[in-house]
């Protein structure tokens, strides 16, 4: 930014900008900063076109140059083992390992010039889950009531709840971690009361059902409504649901969490034994995919955000389990792990969740994300393998408001940086919240009582149909 530009940006900056500029302090933020992530966005409050978003969580960094933005005419050093092959779409090519997603990419957009700076995983992880840029690059970053909440806690503080009895955010199965929790799973300064309703079971379990709501023995829902009774519920559950009790709301939490308890609807939308087998099947019986399962079961019901981990470590060492974090380290090999699970995996869910979101009539009011914290470097390295990647990465939507079978932004040659329309985490925060109906410029307050706008980026209009 010029210097003249930032002088025409703080001239015009009001009151409240100002002193929000001088609160973020805590944030990593400074005045500099502010002036150049102030939104650019100025339009009416958008029409809600996305009633409930899918955030599919691809922890590790799947590498975009396998997957949806390969480079088959690069040189040896960077091209790897596998061909692209045409789609349903004429402008998508994608793996030719991935034929049935092919298949369903005439329902997507892709954004092939997603890039940042945050190489550590942590790091990466918040700001992909935030939309808010971390104050630092520190693989030691942790919650924090200074750090900024997740999507979903964001979307269940600004959306009325239609019905008290549903949750307008859950997350499963995993609290994601490398080394330490990754912040932006949970509510930090919106409070305990907007932390997600987190389930950690594995769908996939054949007993799988919600311990948060499974009454303690001899404690009956007429003793919960009183409040000896509401108390020993709670302290007998602490264990299952105190994740940020730092926060305020933890009594707001669990007379939610009460609520729910008595739904039938909660119960029969979690209940994925009511699927049938060949749905099942479909969807793979993983933990992942019984994962996405559950993620249109929940979205049918009227979750609003609803947050599927892939894995909960980043992985990439074996082939049956863990994230996208394919280096090749202690003698393995990248493309051999990718081809037999990685792949596969994502072959089987995307496209049949995609489908069966479209077959109910569902895709167009429902937000499909696909994303990772980042990509893979576009150099193989000496193990035959990929590493971290920020700079260039594609984040793929569908449904939910987007446009069909289109492609928004570009790679240079190489996959290595943007060529054409550049695009940040923040700013993909920001279409998502503009197609949720949630104005970007929407502002929260932390725990100080300081105003802190939900997204510093602008809504991506190219890619709103």
């Amino acid at each position: 930014m010029s210097a003249c530009s930032s002088f025409h940006r703080a001239s015009s900056l009001t009151r409240r900008s100002l002193l929000r500029a001088g609160s973020l302090g805590m944030m990593g933020l400074s005045l500099p900063k502010i002036l150049q992530a102030e939104s650019q966005y100025h339009g009416p409050k958008p029409p809600v076109r996305a009633k409930s978003v899918i955030f599919l969580f691809q922890w590790g960094g799947p590498s975009h140059l396998e997957t949806f933005d390969m480079k088959p005419v690069s040189g040896e050093k960077f091209r790897g083992p596998h061909r692209p092959m045409r789609s349903s779409s004429p402008d998508i090519e994608v793996n030719e390992r991935l034929p049935a997603t092919a298949a369903v990419m005439d329902k997507v957009t892709l954004i092939r010039s997603v890039h940042h700076t945050m190489n550590n995983h942590n790091s990466a992880g918040y700001y992909a889950l935030t939309g808010k840029a971390p104050p630092s690059d520190d693989q030691r970053l942790r919650e924090s009531i200074d750090l900024f909440p997740g999507y979903g806690s964001v979307v269940d503080k600004l959306l009325e709840r239609q019905d008290p009895a549903m949750p307008t955010y859950v997350s499963y199965p995993h609290i994601i971690a490398d080394g330490t929790p990754v912040p932006g799973q949970f509510a930090s300064f919106l409070g305990k009361k907007h932390d997600p309703l987190y389930v950690p079971s594995d769908p996939n379990d054949r007993n799988f059902n919600l311990p948060q709501f499974s009454l303690p023995e001899g404690l009956s829902i007429d003793r919960l409504r009183h409040r000896r009774g509401l108390q020993e519920f709670i302290d007998r559950q602490s264990r299952l649901m105190d994740f940020s009790a730092e926060a305020q709301g933890l009594d707001e939490y669990y007379t939610k969490a009460l609520g729910m308890l008595n739904s039938p609807r909660i119960r029969e939308a979690f209940n994925l034994a009511g699927e049938t087998e060949k749905m099942r099947d479909a969807y793979g019986r993983s933990t992942y995919g019984q994962g996405c399962l559950l993620a249109r079961r929940l979205a049918e019901s009227g979750v609003r955000f609803t947050t599927c981990y892939f894995s909960e470590s980043i992985g990439g060492q074996k082939t049956d389990g863990g994230g996208w974090d394919t280096h090749g380290f202690n003698n393995t090999r990248m493309f051999p792990i990718i081809e037999k699970y990685h792949l596969p995996i994502t072959e089987q869910t995307l496209p049949t969740l995609l489908l069966d979101l479209e077959q109910r009539g569902m895709l167009d009011e429902t937000l499909v994300v696909w994303m990772g914290e980042f990509g893979r470097t576009p150099t193989i390295n000496a193990n035959i393998s990929r590493d971290h990647w920020p700079h260039c990465y594609t984040v793929l939507l569908a449904g939910g408001g987007v446009k069909r079978g289109f492609v928004h932004g570009s790679s240079d040659e190489t996959g290595s940086h943007p060529a054409t329309n550049p695009v940040t985490p923040d700013d993909v925060a920001a279409t998502i919240y503009y197609l949720m109906g949630i104005d970007p410029r929407s502002e929260v307050t932390d725990a100080q009582g300081r105003p802190i706008m939900i997204s510093s980026g602008n809504p991506i209009m190219e890619v709103v149909a």
